[in-house]
């Protein structure tokens, strides 16, 4: 119980933090390697938590239904697991190519649901990270506004881990490219969110016009990951 206890206070208090920075951005748990039992705990204290996950299987494994409470997908995403999320999650946040998307469209198609999507572009240019590359970017989204069961939701990214000085600029250019896609005229496109930041970087975010993070070990605290 403390644990949970624990858990909620910070919830609270990053919340609060993130409304005070921008009043309008949405914070999305992430919520890796938490066991399922915070997370059921912190929904019921809570309604209306968001939990974003990024791996399949732990989705899986975790995955429960509560008042107000939502489900996303914030990692990487391989096209022969999309099958077992579509009908679970309210937002794929890291659509990085085309046969990606190809796939969310005939999975979402075939339950007769319109599936919610960001674009992840990949604005640090590293080789690790997943994301469309930024020169790619708007080839993508015209074939995307080819497919009637995806709404284009926003963009999203993953920084590189660097001081504020040296993301700044890299913020301001992802600004520009969701701005430029905000501008965009399609029956599919509700351009809303911008889903930067986390634990380490979330104020920076906030400031540079991000109205969506994605934070762990700031709620749940450090995680030790085995891979």
């Amino acid at each position: 119980m403390d644990k949970l206890q624990n858990v909620i206070d910070n919830y609270d208090k990053v919340l609060s933090k993130v409304k005070t920075l921008s009043p309008k951005a949405t914070l999305v748990l992430a919520s890796k390697m938490v066991d399922k039992d915070v997370l059921e705990g912190l929904a019921a204290a809570r309604p209306g938590v968001i939990f974003g996950e990024n791996r399949v299987q732990e989705l899986l494994s975790k995955y429960f239904e509560a008042p107000g409470l939502t489900w996303q997908f914030i990692g990487r995403l391989q096209t022969n697991k999309v099958k077992y999320i579509v009908d679970k999650v309210s937002l794929i946040q890291s659509v990085d190519s085309l046969r990606l998307a190809e796939e969310i469209e005939r999975r979402a198609a075939k339950i007769g649901k319109t599936m919610d999507v960001l674009v992840e572009v990949n604005v640090g240019g590293e080789e690790s990270k997943g994301g469309v590359p930024t020169e790619e970017l708007f080839a993508l989204l015209d074939q995307i506004k080819t497919m009637p069961h995806l709404r284009l939701k926003g963009l999203m990214s993953v920084l590189p881990a660097e001081e504020e000085e040296a993301l700044v600029p890299l913020y301001r250019q992802l600004l520009e490219l969701y701005q430029r896609v905000a501008s965009l005229q399609s029956e599919n496109f509700e351009v809303e969110y911008l889903s930067a930041g986390m634990s380490g970087d979330y104020a920076v975010a906030l400031k540079n016009g991000s109205n969506m993070v994605r934070i762990g070990s700031k709620v749940f605290g450090e995680r030790h990951y085995l891979t």
